[in-house]
């Protein structure tokens, strides 16, 4: 069994914060978990807008604060992400949130992340393993 707080990730190698500066994670699950999806706590910053493509990844993402306009960049259609509402890319969507509030919200991706991943200039995570061994079980 694994306990983990968010107060615990704060400034470690769990706590990542974006190159853009526009965003940052705290993964609260890992690949190096091995139990096939990595959750992650993440806060994107007012005015910001961020393009992305989970190219490798299906991403399942719960607001839990905040509120931010979600443009589905493959048929145009944009959708107001408010507290308690869930967006599944089941279809690997390209995709731009631009935050009005503070948005903080719950992700899940499969496969799991590393923890190392930031977008690159696609807005793609590359899709990263951990090498065979045993369970980790680090903060």
């Amino acid at each position: 069994m694994i306990v983990r707080s968010f107060d615990e990730l704060e400034n470690t190698e769990r706590h990542v914060r974006a190159a853009s500066g526009t965003w940052e994670s705290k993964r609260i699950v890992l690949a190096r978990e091995r139990v096939g999806f990595s959750l992650h706590e993440t806060v994107l910053y007012a005015g910001t807008e961020t393009s992305m493509w989970y190219a490798h990844h299906v991403e399942a993402v719960v607001c839990t604060a905040g509120e931010a306009e979600l443009t589905d960049l493959e048929t145009g259609r944009t959708y107001t992400i408010v507290p308690g509402t869930m967006y599944l890319l089941d279809g690997h969507e390209r995709h731009t949130l631009r935050v009005k509030q503070d948005f903080r919200c719950l992700c899940v991706f499969n496969p799991p992340v590393t923890g190392r991943e930031d977008h690159d200039e696609n807005g793609v995570y590359p899709l990263l393993t951990e090498p065979d061994g045993p369970v980790g079980n680090d903060a």
